[in-house]
């Protein structure tokens, strides 16, 4: 029977206790809204752990003004049955004023990882994320943590944090998890138009014509973005925020590819922004 913990000090006697007992936990942080992206990192938790904690907490440090924070969808009772279905432990489903009682006195900032992609579109987002997250890290105490590829920016920037801080968690990747026509699972999709549902398959059609002109050793940025842009155009209606290529997990801009690169693409619809990524080169999967 999943349990949910309501206040941080529950939570810490628990994990506290557990961590005395020997056992070992697993955990994946969420906003809610589940879907099996989420619950793909919760089966695997579950495998590879003892105990599964997850969290579902709608952090307001991570949305800008003009974001969705207030609109964002809270369904914490069809959560909780589903994660219940996969044998998950522990849902950690604080408050606000639970998790930031008081204005926090010191801060957290991401340097240059946040100034690209995502984090140049969204000022002060991964401060937010890697605030939380330490929190959470520190509330939780786990082993071992899971967080998807399709936010492959947020990844990286975990991993970083994680080896700058020194915490002792070991950050597991998990593979983007997609809808049968090739759609990346998101809690926003649902805001998309039955139009724009149709016209999303194309985001991930986009990346598998740069996986394939990289295949036939096509190693020029701009000509792989180019092809993504001029298909995307065709293909949707919503506007292209950003095709890029970087370095991975390094983030740097590549004119010239080398190694593993990480293709990022962001289109906005009328209600809804999604991305998607691919990894390619030396050391993908």
């Amino acid at each position: 029977m999943t349990q949910i913990i309501k206040t941080v000090t529950e939570m810490q006697r628990i994990t506290h206790d557990l961590k005395r007992s020997g056992q070992t936990i697993g955990f994946v942080p969420t906003m809610g809204a589940l879907h099996e992206g989420h619950l793909s990192m919760m089966r695997r938790s579950v495998e590879e752990n003892d105990v599964t904690v997850i969290s579902v907490f709608v952090n307001p440090l991570q949305f800008g003004p003009n974001e969705d924070f207030d609109a964002y969808p809270r369904q914490i009772e069809q959560d909780v049955a589903l994660v219940e279905d996969i044998n998950v432990d522990y849902v950690f489903h604080p408050d606000v004023d639970e998790m930031y009682p008081n204005e926090l006195s010191v801060s957290l900032k991401v340097g240059r990882l946040a100034t690209v992609l995502e984090g140049a579109q969204r000022p002060g987002h991964f401060d937010g994320v890697v605030t939380v997250v330490n929190k959470l890290f520190n509330i939780v105490r786990p082993d071992k943590a899971y967080f998807g590829k399709k936010d492959a920016q947020q990844l990286a920037i975990i991993e970083k944090m994680v080896e700058d801080f020194n915490h002792p968690i070991d950050i597991v990747g998990i593979d983007i998890v997609r809808e049968a026509d090739g759609l990346a699972r998101s809690s926003r999709n649902v805001y998309l138009t039955a139009e724009e549902r149709q016209e999303a398959v194309h985001l991930n059609k986009s990346l598998n014509i740069a996986k394939s002109l990289y295949a036939d050793g096509e190693r020029r940025s701009n000509i792989i973005v180019g092809a993504i842009k001029t298909y995307l155009t065709e293909h949707t209606s919503g506007h292209i925020d950003e095709v890029a290529i970087y370095s991975y997990p390094d983030l740097e801009a590549v004119s010239e590819i080398e190694g593993q690169i990480f293709i990022s693409l962001a289109v906005k619809f009328s209600k809804a922004r999604l991305i998607d990524n691919i990894i390619l080169g030396s050391g993908s999967k």
